[in-house]
This record gives C-alpha cells, structure tokens and sequence, in this order.
C-alpha cells in the first residue's frame, strides 16, 4: 500500500515567512528617504532638471521599498480563515499602483526636458554636484547593505536593482554637472535627465505589465502549460488529463490543478506523487490534483463552463 506524503521542499502558500528580509528593505529605505529630500530640495534650490528627476527616481524606489517592506511585514503573519492564500497579492495590487506613477512621473520629466532644449534655464551647477555626490554616496551604502542578501528574496533582490540603477541616474547627474562647469553648455543636464528616463521607463513598465499578468491570473511566463499537460499524461496508468490551470498569487509562488483520469483499480497515491513531481519540476510547489475515473467525466460541469474544447 502506497502512502501519500506531503513535500516539505516547499512552505505551502500562505504559510508565516521566515526571512529577515524586512530589516535591509528599512535600513535601505532610511537612507533612500533621506536622499529623496536631499535631492528634492537641491533641485528646487539649483534648478536642475537631472537632479529633479534622479529625485522622482529616488521616490519610486522608496515607494517600492516601502511596498516590499510592507508585504514582507504583512506577509509574516500567513494565512487566515478570510484570506487563505495570505496577504501576498497586496503586494502586487502596490506594485501596479507604483508603477503608473512612475510612469506618469517620468512623461513629466520628458516633457519638461524636451521643453527644456533651446530655453535658458540659471541651473546652480555646484550645488547641483554636491547633492549628486550624496545621492552617489547612498546608493553605494545602499548596494553594500542588500548585495549580500538580495538572494534571501524576490523583494530584496528587486530592491537591489533598483538601488544599482540609482547608481546610474546618480552618476548621470555627477557627470552632467561637470560638463557644465566645463564648457558652459546647460543642455548636459536635459540630456542627463532624458537618459535617467531611459533608465527608469523599461522597468516601470515591466513592473506594471508583470503585475497585471500576476492580477489577471495568467501563467506564469517561464512555465510551459502543453509541456506540462504532456508530461503528465505520459505517465503510467495516467489515460487523460483535463482543466490544467496554473497561475501565480503573489509573483513569487506558483500555483496548479489539474485533474487526472485513471482506471477504477490504479494506485491513486502513487499517480498523485508522480503528478506533482511533475508540477514540481516545472517550478510549481503548491499543485492541488483530482485523481478521478473514466465514470466522472460526466460530472464536470464546472470545468465545462472554461473550455470550449476537450483536452
């Protein structure tokens, strides 16, 4: 007789995070807002546009570090009776709401810059350079305190990127200010600020367009659904597989059902164990399987109403 075991590979969904990710996301998330109003006011004060906009990158990171901080908080305390996959699609509704602003934030700042070229603007190109160095300096901080953690989680990783290519919009100020003392040629600083838009557009919408995906129940892009299916049905005793269904709760974890049909008389525990190897290959630790007889066909009445087809 085959005895059916749960996986312990994989926390189950839902189940009360571990990691201590939330103490880097707040020490990085000091630092950000700090230079944020830094930044803020030097622009205000200088009059540069790259400043402004490196600034509104330092506030879109903040805003995602504080989204990562909260999930990772909130993530903590697991499921419950009203939210039995947990709170982790909070996270992905913020993450969606962080990136249209972003975005609108960044036609702004390329609008403005466009209608920047051919005007005179008094830029103070000093302090403009002192708070790019700062802005430089808290970000290097920043890649020091989550490069050696930003495999412990998705949150810190992400967080990570962001800080390195705040690196970047950082440098682009540094350097945009010192080609102005140089030549004199105020544009530098609309160019800077265009490049840091370059930087920051292909990652907001990434951001939102992968948050969507996750909020329409999509699958998973690194997951093969028909390679899935196929796989299954191969395996032994197994005659057909029907309403494959696989999708992600919170970005992170991925999630599968399926069910089974095998003769009256198969090893059913076994078919399952074999089934969810299978999920779990293809990246999918939390997979719910009915294993059901040529006889329930007819009951499928439910699935029915998702498919025009048979599989």
């Amino acid at each position: 007789m085959h005895i059916h075991e749960h996986s312990s590979a994989a926390p189950h969904v839902g189940a009360p995070a571990k990691n201590q990710s939330w103490k880097y996301l707040a020490s990085v998330l000091a630092v950000t807002g700090v230079i944020f109003f830094a930044e803020l006011i030097g622009a205000l004060l200088s009059g540069s546009l790259a400043l402004l906009s490196d600034a509104m990158h330092m506030l879109s990171d903040s805003a995602g570090l504080i989204v990562a901080l909260i999930a990772a908080v909130v993530a903590a305390k697991g499921s419950s009776a009203k939210a039995t996959y947990g709170m982790g699609r909070v996270e992905v509704v913020a993450s969606l709401l962080n990136a249209v602003t972003v975005l609108a934030v960044t036609v702004w700042i390329a609008v403005t810059a466009v209608m920047r070229f051919g005007a005179h603007e008094d830029i103070d190109v000093r302090l403009m350079l002192i708070v790019g160095v700062i802005g430089l300096a808290a970000n290097v901080i920043g890649a020091l305190i989550l490069h050696g953690h930003q495999r412990t989680s998705l949150n810190v990783r992400g967080a990570y990127l962001h800080i390195l290519v705040d690196l970047f919009g950082s440098l682009a100020v540094i350097v945009a200010g010192v080609l102005m003392l140089l030549t004199g040629i105020e544009w530098f600083d609309t160019v800077a600020s265009l490049l840091i838009v370059a930087l920051i557009l292909p990652r907001a919408c990434s951001l939102a367009w992968k948050a969507l995906t996750v909020l329409m129940d999509w699958v998973p892009h690194a997951i093969e659904v028909e390679e899935l299916e196929k796989e299954v049905a191969s395996l032994d005793q197994v005659h057909a597989v029907h309403d494959v269904h696989v999708w992600s709760h919170d970005g992170v974890h991925q999630l599968g059902t399926c069910h089974v049909v095998v003769d009256a008389g198969a090893d059913r525990c076994h078919i399952l164990d074999a089934v969810q190897e299978v999920f779990r290959q293809h990246g999918i630790n939390h997979a719910t399987i009915q294993v059901e007889t040529k006889e329930h066909l007819g009951h499928e009445t439910v699935c029915a109403e998702f498919h025009t087809e048979p599989h």
